[in-house]
């Protein structure tokens, strides 16, 4: 049987700070309240993901307050932080990374207005070129699951197959945002409750428009190739 090959201490170790400081990025775009929402991100190259702790205040997180889990969600034995319970969320966590091998961030937040499209079990339209640039069309909405298993995972993979939106609202739960890695998952997260806010105040003033398909499908395709840096593009 061969050996296994070990895993780099430092892209652990890189890992781990990132996603403590995007945490902080959470509670400073205000998508977060108390210790609800996460923040998980993939050591690249490995079938592992480090996660945030349950019930742990964003001001007391630290990189070794993350928990390293396995993609079966499973926290793994001695690894820094292991004496901790993960994240409620883990199981849907670990459910993405499986389904979905070219993600390398999810993130779960309870902001407002992202939370209150959950609520209503409805879709944001496509109304906004911001909307058509990050997501690619409306950003959907995926079934009711409790929290705890792989249900939420499984919800969300099924609701983005196929899917140019990289956000899916949970129905009567909230937002889930993916990326390429944890920074572009809250790139995403901040988005999302972006649009939502204003698609949210432009209904109350007369109906919504939604965009052209086709409009939609050339401002997405020059947001993903020409915007930005092509270095770090998504960010």
């Amino acid at each position: 049987m061969p050996e296994p090959v070990p895993v780099p201490a430092e892209a652990i170790a890189s890992v781990r700070r990132e996603v403590a400081r995007l945490h902080a990025e959470l509670v400073r775009a205000g998508l977060v309240v108390w210790t609800g929402g996460n923040v998980s991100g993939r050591v690249p190259g490995t079938d592992l993901f480090v996660i945030k702790p349950s019930g742990v205040r964003y001001d007391d997180l630290g990189p070794d307050d993350l928990i390293l889990c396995d993609l079966d969600g499973v926290v793994v034995p001695g690894s820094v932080g292991s004496h901790r319970a993960p994240s409620s969320d883990t199981a849907a966590h670990a459910y993405v990374y499986r389904h979905l091998p070219h993600v390398g961030g999810v993130v779960h937040t309870h902001s407002t207005y992202a939370v209150a499209w959950a609520a209503r079990g409805e879709e944001i339209p496509c109304v906004l070129t911001a909307i058509a640039d990050e997501f690619g069309g409306p950003i959907p909405v995926g079934p009711f699951a409790l929290i705890g298993d792989e249900a939420i995972g499984r919800g969300i993979v099924e609701t983005l197959a196929g899917h140019r939106s990289r956000a899916v609202l949970m129905r009567g739960h909230g937002p889930f945002t993916i990326g390429v890695d944890a920074t572009d998952a809250v790139k995403a997260a901040v988005m999302l409750e972006d649009v939502a806010r204003t698609v949210h105040i432009a209904r109350q003033t007369g109906p919504l428009t939604p965009l052209p398909q086709q409009a939609i499908d050339q401002l997405y395709g020059r947001y993903q190739t020409v915007y930005g840096q092509r270095e770090d593009a998504r960010r």
